[in-house]
C-alpha cells in the first residue's frame, strides 16, 4: 500500500523530540516566513531552481482559499549525544507547511496532480516532487511566469540562499505583478519528497505539507 502520513500537526509543536537508531536526536521547532500570496488558490510544490518557468510545472487538483496564507517550517536542531551546546547548532528543514486555517487535522492525503492515481503506487509508494538543488517552495500557478530573475542559479532567491543558508527557514522572494513565491530548504538536500493535504472534520483543507523525510520513520506519531 502506498506510504501513509505521520500525524504532522506534531512536527509544528515546538519541542516535540525524535531519535535516530544510531547518532542524534532531534528536537522540533516552529520558524514562521510570513504570508503568500495565492491569487487563485493553485498551489504549486517544486525546486524553485529547476521548476520555475517550466511548462511541466503544474499545481495540484486540490486547491486552497484565494488570499494570503501563512507559510512556515518545522525546524529540526540535531544533537549528538553528549554534544555541547554550540552557537551554531546543525539545523534542518522537516516539513514546510502553507497554512490556511488553524482548525485541528483529522485526515491526510497525498497532494495530488491531474493524471495521478493512488492505486497505482506500489508498497510506500509515493507522488511528489524532485528536488536537485536542496530547496522546494509553494506558489501560485498564475505566478509560474513571474520569477524570471529567480531562474537558475543567480538573482535574489538565489542570493538570499546563499546568504542564509540551509538553516535560515522561509525566504519570501517578489515576483512580478504583486506574486511572491516561499523557498526553503529540503531537509538533507536532494531528493523526492511528497507534499500532503491536511483536511478538519467538515473536510476543507487546513493545510499543505511538504516532508522533508528528515524525522525517521517511526520518530512521529501516526493519526489516530
Amino acid at each position: 500500500m502506498p506510504i501513509t502520513a505521520p500525524d504532522f500537526s506534531w512536527f509544528f509543536t515546538p519541542g516535540s523530540t525524535f531519535s535516530y537508531e544510531e547518532g542524534p536526536t532531534g528536537t522540533l521547532s516552529v520558524v514562521d516566513g510570513g504570508e503568500l500570496w495565492l491569487p487563485t488558490g493553485r498551489v504549486v510544490a517544486c525546486d524553485p531552481f529547476t521548476g520555475l518557468g517550466g511548462d511541466w510545472i503544474t499545481p495540484f487538483t486540490v486547491q486552497a482559499p484565494a488570499g494570503r496564507h501563512r507559510v512556515q517550517v518545522a525546524m529540526a536542531t540535531l544533537t549528538e549525544p553528549g554534544e555541547e551546546p554550540s552557537d551554531e547548532p546543525h539545523r534542518r528543514v522537516a516539513a514546510a507547511r502553507l497554512l490556511v486555517t488553524e482548525a485541528p487535522v483529522v485526515a491526510w492525503e497525498l497532494a495530488l496532480k491531474d493524471g495521478q492515481d493512488p492505486a497505482e503506487l506500489g508498497e510506500d509508494g509515493y507522488f511528489g516532487y524532485g528536488v536537485d538543488a536542496g530547496a522546494g517552495c509553494f506558489y501560485d500557478a498564475a505566478a509560474n511566469d513571474s520569477f524570471e530573475e529567480c531562474e537558475g542559479d543567480e538573482g535574489p532567491l538565489w542570493d538570499a540562499f546563499e546568504a542564509a543558508g540551509h538553516a535560515a527557514g522561509v525566504h519570501l522572494v517578489d515576483g512580478e505583478d504583486g506574486h511572491n513565491l516561499a523557498a526553503f530548504s529540503s531537509g538533507f538536500g536532494d531528493g523526492h519528497y511528497p507534499t500532503w493535504v491536511g483536511r478538519d472534520a467538515a473536510g476543507a483543507v487546513v493545510c499543505f505539507v511538504t516532508d522533508f523525510f528528515v524525522v525517521p520513520e517511526g520518530g512521529a506519531p501516526a493519526m489516530s
